[in-house]
């Protein structure tokens, strides 16, 4: 009797130990899984599948891109708990977490089926443009990888060009004083304004001398002036007249003499 007491009591103990075992084993289970390799550095609007007629893209903005990851694997790899993403913007990256209430970019868990409980589907939306670099994911169960399922591009606002900063206002360089400001040939005194040579203060014009007689004749002593052509001529002339008369004398005188002695 006491015997099958012991084995009672033994088997009870089995029983509550593996009921413990088969409610502790989800947690146990849990694992970090990485996304699948061939679907890093991917674009929302360059991936191979996209449908945006997906109703789960319903309420996606249009300047922004949609993305679906599922986990493959079937209830061996449990569902979802979360995910860590990080893209690329352009000029940065930003890792975000699914799911997140508090950042900027909605996103949401969705289970495998109506009366499944597993959390299988993941979507996010972020800005349009962005490239998917990396991510993980923890999971309930186990399993190799997730996958990128489809995505929806979405049409990033048209960059408007930053308007060039207007020159700033730098003071001009004086100018520097033009030719036109110099004093023009016009502006010097004109020539009419010097000297004529017909002047006769004009020391250009030597002033004429009259001829003088001097005591030592034509042939001038120290200090006196030459004489020019009008003055030599008109004393040549005079001198043939005064010979001339001179000449008509001594003959008249003579013609007389003559008379007086016959």
């Amino acid at each position: 009797m006491a015997h099958r007491r012991r084995v009672v009591r033994a088997a009870v103990s089995t029983a509550a130990a593996t009921a413990c075992l088969a409610l502790a084993t989800p947690a146990w289970a849990s694992s970090t899984i990485a996304i699948n390799p061939d679907h890093r550095d991917e674009t929302a609007g360059g991936f191979s599948t996209r449908d945006c007629a997906d109703p789960r893209f319903a309420d996606r903005p249009a300047d922004h891109d949609g993305w679906h990851f599922v986990l493959p694997g079937g209830k061996a790899s449990g569902g979802f708990e979360s995910l860590t993403l990080t893209f690329g913007t352009g000029t940065g990256e930003v890792t975000v977490t699914v799911p997140d209430a508090d950042d900027a970019y909605p996103d949401a868990l969705y289970p495998a089926g109506k009366n499944e409980g597993r959390l299988i589907h993941a979507y996010l939306f972020t800005p349009a443009g962005w490239t998917l670099l990396d991510g993980s994911a923890v999971i309930t169960g186990t399993a190799g990888k997730f996958n990128l399922s489809h995505t929806c591009g979405g049409t990033a606002p048209s960059q408007s060009p930053s308007p060039s900063p207007s020159p700033t206002t730098s003071e001009s360089p004086q100018p520097s004083e033009s030719p036109s400001e110099s004093a023009s040939p016009s502006a010097s005194a004109p020539p009419s304004d010097s000297p004529s040579p017909s002047d006769p203060a004009s020391p250009s014009t030597p002033a004429t001398a009259s001829p003088t007689a001097s005591p030592g004749g034509s042939g001038g002593g120290e200090g006196g002036l030459p004489l020019t052509g009008v003055a030599t001529t008109s004393i040549a002339l005079g001198g043939l007249a005064l010979i001339g008369g001179g000449a008509l004398l001594m003959l008249r005188r003579r013609r007389d003499d003559i008379t007086f002695t016959s």
